[in-house]
């Protein structure tokens, strides 16, 4: 699947929050406990296998769950969310903490913002840390996700692009949630500039260029 798992780390406190821990959750322990932090959160971006874990095509994802087993730390995803994780992941409400657009959360000092950016899904959610936006798979590099699955929703996942994650400043960094691209990251100004999805001046021109219409 590609997948990108990323660590936020506060290095003054060295706590840490990881975000879409699916995959190989020893590997992101030993990484998080190589470099000295410690883990305190788990930031999901949406309720999905490949970013959660849980089973998915006949095999089980290793992922939120499993490192909860191994670390003390709460599971933060947007409160449409909680459900789906909670069938996909195995969770139970006390394991996760329910968030809504533009809650903050700490991660040691750092400040964490929760962006709502349905379309992908109806939580799907991105993370702003100094001036570095975690997208999961709202925005990638020149491209978006999906909006032919399940729950996925191609009206507002257009809102989102090109209001809510339009908005940020140019210089803010982007970092995907999947290795669709050679470049690992990029800005919102580039996408701006080159990402189709991002360019469309109105929604119906969007909608009829991904197979939709109102």
């Amino acid at each position: 699947m590609a997948n990108f798992v990323y660590i936020i780390g506060d290095p003054t406190t060295r706590k840490a929050a990881v975000v879409d821990p699916a995959w190989d959750v020893d590997a992101i322990i030993d990484a998080v406990n190589r470099d000295g932090y410690e883990i305190d959160k788990i930031l999901i971006t949406h309720y999905h296998q490949d970013h959660l874990g849980g089973r998915m095509m006949g095999q089980t994802i290793e992922g939120a769950a499993d490192l909860l087993a191994k670390v003390k730390a709460k599971v933060y995803l947007n409160k449409h969310e909680a459900e789906g994780a909670r069938k996909v992941a195995g969770l139970s409400d006390s394991d996760i903490v329910k968030v809504d657009a533009g809650d903050v959360v700490k991660v040691g000092e750092l400040e964490v913002k929760f962006l709502h950016t349905p379309g992908h899904t109806p939580g799907s959610q991105c993370f702003l840390c100094d001036g570095n936006l975690i997208s999961g798979d709202t925005l990638f590099v020149n491209s978006c996700g999906r909006v032919d699955l399940p729950g996925s929703d191609p009206e507002a996942m257009y809102h989102s692009l090109n209001s809510t994650l339009k908005n940020l400043d140019d210089d803010t960094v982007v970092y995907p949630g999947h290795a669709y691209s050679n470049e690992p990251s990029t800005t919102i100004g580039k996408q701006k500039r080159t990402n189709m999805y991002m360019r469309f001046p109105t929604l119906d021109d969007f909608l009829e260029a991904m197979g939709y219409s109102r």
